[in-house]
This record gives C-alpha cells, structure tokens and sequence, in this order.
C-alpha cells in the first residue's frame, strides 16, 4: 500500500514539473513544449514609437494643434536632431522632437554578449524602445511631440562638476515649455526642471507628465534558466513597492495606487533601472497603460496649477537612469532601493548585502567576498548543521539493521513499518532530525542567492584566473563541474533512504540541479561550491567523532 501511495505522489511530482517547465517556457517568452496554446507565438518584435506614446488625456492635444493666438513668438524651431551629451559615467542621445531622452549607455559597464561596447538601457530603434518622455496636457500644449531648440554644452569637461541641456518649444495655445536637464559628475540622476510660461492673455492650467515608455520584449541576454523581472514598477507610501506585469497590463488587470502625493516610477529589468522621481507632498496620478502592440508607458501626472499671463510656474523633478546600486539608490529617495528586488526574502537579503559589501570593503574581490560570507554563514549555523549532520550519522549507524529488516519483510509492507518504527525508538533516532535543523537555514541561502543573483556589482568583476565576470557563467564549465562534483560526494555522504526509489532521486535531483547550474552566474556557482565543501568538511568530521566512519553510499540503479 505504501508502495502504491509513494508510485501515485511521484506521478504527481512529475506532472507538476512538466505543468512548471511549461509555464517557465511561457513567461520567458517561449512556445510551451508540452502543452502549446492554439496560436501561441513568441515575444513581438518592438514598435516604432508613434503619437500614441502619450497619456489617454494628452491625444487629441497631439492630433489636433490649435491656432497659436495672434501677439505670441511664432518663429518655428529648428527640425528635429539628435542631441549627444557625455559624462564620466553617461553617454546619453536626446530627440529635439520633445526634447525626450532616447538613449543611454553606461561607460563604466560593458554589455554582456559583446564586452567592447558599453551598456545600452534606453534605446530607440527598430529593434527596440525604451525612452523617458514628458510634455503638457490639458489643452492644445507643447508635448514630448513637439520640436523644441536646444541650448548648452554637449561634454562635462575636466574640473567641471556639472553640465546643464536646456530644450525650449515654441508657443503652443499661449504656452511655451522649457525643460533643463542638469547632469552630475558620477551620478547617474539627472534634474529635470519644466518651466510653463504664459505668453497669452488667460490664465492656463496645463497638467505636466514623466513617462516611461518601452517595449515588452525581454532584455537582451536574459537567461533562460533563471528569471528576473522585467516590467514597470510604482512605489507610493500607501502601498509600498508593487512590480506591474506587461500581461496584467494587457488584460487591464495591473492594481495600482493610483493617487498618491509621494513615491516614485519606473521600468525595471535585470541589474538596471530608469524612474521618475517628484518630491514629497507634490500630488501626482500614476498610470500604466499601453501604448501600441507590445508597447507599454508607466508615468504620472501632476498639476502646474494656474499659470497667470506673462508669468510662470516650475516642477522639479528627477529622472535616475542607471545601475541598481543599493546605496546609491537608498541616497535618493525613500524606496528607491526596492528596485534591486529580492523578493519576499528582503528582509533577509538586504542585511545579507551590507555584510557582503562591508566584506568587500576589506578583501577588495567579490569572488573572495562570497567564500567569505559563506564562511561566516556556515559559522553562524555550526551547531545546527552539527544536530543535523548527527541525526544523519546515527541514521547512518543503523542503516545495515534497516536494510536487513526491509529484505526480511518485503513481503508485508505494515509489518516492515511497525519494525522500522520500533527500531528507531530502540536507538533513539528521529528521521526527520537532519532535516529541520537544515530547513530552518533554507531562507537564509535562497536570500543570498537573490543577493548575488540581483547585485550589479558583480558584471564584470573578476575572481581569480579564467572567472572575469562573477554575472557571467564560467566560459570553460569548471565551477559548474566542481559544483557537480561536490554535490554528489555530499549525497554519497548522507545515509541512503531504505526505499530504492527515493534512493534514486536522491541522486537524480542533484544530477538535474548541477545541469542548470552549468547556465547560471559564476558567483552563483561560486557559492554553491563553497556551501557544499564546507558542509561536506562539517560532515566528515562529526561523523568521525560519532565513531561512524565517513562512507560513500553509492547509488543502485538496477
């Protein structure tokens, strides 16, 4: 009976990884392979950014330009051109067509599939979008369609601390909109001042909004045996920080605060990030909306109050286009750190990080950095891997007496379980005794898996020899080998299970582990390696203190 319950749950078990693997395949952006819907297709290919890239409101102000009233400067701007700046950190390209950033590229972090060129987060071509745009609405406004002038340096120059872009539109319904960008040396937030000025002779009450617009194709690169989120993000004091689905957008199902006076926005994906950023207390609607097929905007909305003839009115805001440095994002506004996300486990992750950081701050090598705070985490946990690892060699002791009761009573399996029960009550062994020490530091490894899965520092950072990318995963498999290695002498190490089919997976499910990991990051596996020669050293020698000699149980697959 035992036999046929354990035959019924391992069905089960293998359904649900076929039914898992489906979905993997699908969120990634894949046909599924087992079950494929009808019509299924894979991620679109990115749109061209159209008029439509604004918010519901501020359509018809694009479609339909009004008369500039009679009086007002009417002298047309230049045509549009693309603006290049530099900093010592940023390359950056602006559109004069709205004065819209579209794109970026980090000089200090080289892309992953080729390292000779910098990293690219916005972009605008046909292969993708992704710019930060913003512009008036509530009437017949300049917008991020409109062709302004451009004035300022193009280069931070040596000594030189910052460097200021201003784009300037023409009279629109007795409006004109000036935006000034102002860059820092070695930061990658940028000021953004809107200035409304009434040129008219009534009083006007535009609306200003700061959008993000991308595509939902998943960055390039992206793995496939592991997932990272990619999409739009809205933090508000109210509701914290809420990740919003591409799919959820397109069902008309994102839950958002949808009002709020502070917090932020913002387009994530793996190690990088854009926002826009408005001080406390200035009220703000957040949107998500999308735009065109396999187009999507997250933004926000918020008033310039009324603006009197011949006066006007300034927004200040900030626009972070960058890496997810924990204390770089932390420096600037409450939240902003939630971008580099951990998941449910942040609580466990981020002081995880500070002691991973301040580790580095002394050895000066994250690869050693990891070895160490593995090191340290072992420790922390000796006398709970020590019970563990004693359940395991007691188990160990009375395997042959378990071995010899299961061949002697195979043919009555109740019989069999009443002798095993009675043994261990006999011996004063407790089957579940390895196990629960072990589960209670489960959620301490998984968040620092996360922790090196989601830490940026780590692109291009070497650790010795071959490794010279920690992000990267070893170019000559031998990490993910020695993983291999080290996780099945660990299996042989721990005592078989009296039932054969467990004793199989148990050395199936490690093999099938190390096989993904062959994919993973280099620090990933870096860990890993360090976890299991550590727990294997921890092992062997309370095993021999306990007078059971270490002994490899080798698997038997007849």
């Amino acid at each position: 009976m035992n036999d046929i319950r354990r035959t019924i749950l391992w069905v089960i078990f293998g359904f649900s990884m076929v039914l898992l693997w489906d979905q993997w395949q699908v969120y990634n952006g894949h046909k599924a392979t087992f079950f494929p819907k009808p019509g299924a297709t894979t991620t679109a290919p990115a749109p061209t950014a159209a008029a439509s890239d604004v918010p519901a409101a501020s359509q018809a102000a694009v479609a339909t330009p009004g008369q500039v009233p009679g009086g007002a400067n009417t002298a047309p701007a230049v045509a549009s051109e693309k603006i290049e700046v530099s900093t010592d950190v940023l390359k950056l390209s602006f559109d004069t067509e709205g004065g819209t950033l579209t794109r970026s590229e980090f000089t200090k972090h080289n892309d992953l599939e080729d390292a000779s060129k910098p990293f690219v987060l916005l972009d605008q071509s046909p292969a993708r979008v992704y710019t930060a745009q913003t512009g008036l609405i509530g009437g017949n406004f300049p917008t991020h369609k409109s062709v302004m002038r451009f004035s300022g340096e193009k280069s931070l120059k040596d000594g030189q601390n910052e460097l200021t872009l201003r784009f300037e539109s023409d009279v629109q319904n007795g409006v004109k909109l000036v935006k000034t960008y102002t860059l820092q040396r070695s930061s990658y937030a940028i000021g953004v001042k809107h200035e409304v000025i009434n040129t008219g002779t009534a009083a006007v009450s535009p609306q200003l909004y700061l959008q993000l617009v991308r595509d939902g194709n998943k960055p390039a690169g992206e793995s496939s045996f592991y997932s990272t989120f990619t999409g739009p993000a809205i933090y508000t004091e109210a509701k914290k920080y809420h990740k919003v689905e591409f799919s959820d957008i397109e069902k008309n199902k994102a839950e958002i605060d949808k009002t709020s006076t502070n917090g932020y926005v913002a387009m994530v994906q793996h190690y990088f990030a854009s926002a826009w950023l408005l001080g406390d207390g200035i009220s703000r609607e957040n949107f998500v909306r999308k735009v065109d097929a396999n187009l999507y905007a997250v933004g926000m909305i918020t008033p310039v109050a009324d603006v009197a003839p011949g006066q006007s009115k300034t927004v200040s805001s900030q626009l972070f286009v960058g890496p997810q440095e924990e204390k770089v994002l932390e420096s600037l506004a409450p939240g902003l750190d939630l971008l580099k996300d951990y998941g449910w486990l942040a609580m466990l992750a981020k002081p995880l990080y500070w002691l991973l950081d301040k580790l580095f701050g002394f050895i000066h090598n994250w690869g050693w950095s990891i070895v160490a705070l593995v090191l340290l985490l072992k420790i922390a946990f000796y006398w709970l891997n020590a019970k563990a690892y004693s359940s395991m060699a007691k188990m160990k002791a009375i395997n042959p007496k378990i071995m010899e009761m299961r061949e002697r009573l195979k043919g009555d399996p109740q019989k069999m379980q009443q002798e095993m029960m009675k043994i261990y009550r006999e011996e004063k062994v407790n089957p579940m005794g390895g196990c629960f020490p072990i589960m209670i530091q489960i959620p301490v490894f998984i968040a620092l898996y996360w922790v090196l899965l989601s830490t940026v520092e780590m692109r291009n950072a070497p650790w010795v020899g071959w490794i010279h990318d920690l992000s990267a995963p070893d170019p000559f498999f031998i990490l993910p080998v020695v993983m291999t290695l080290t996780t099945l002498l660990q299996t042989a190490l721990n005592p078989a299970p009296p039932d054969p089919m467990q004793a199989k997976m148990m050395w199936i499910m490690p093999l099938v582990f190390s096989v993904m990991f062959f994919f993973f990051p280099s620090g990933l596996v870096l860990y890993w390696i360090t976890n299991n020669i550590l727990s294997i050293a921890q092992q062997w020698i309370i095993n021999t203190r306990m007078g059971v000699p270490p002994q490899f149980n080798l698997p038997k697959f007849k």
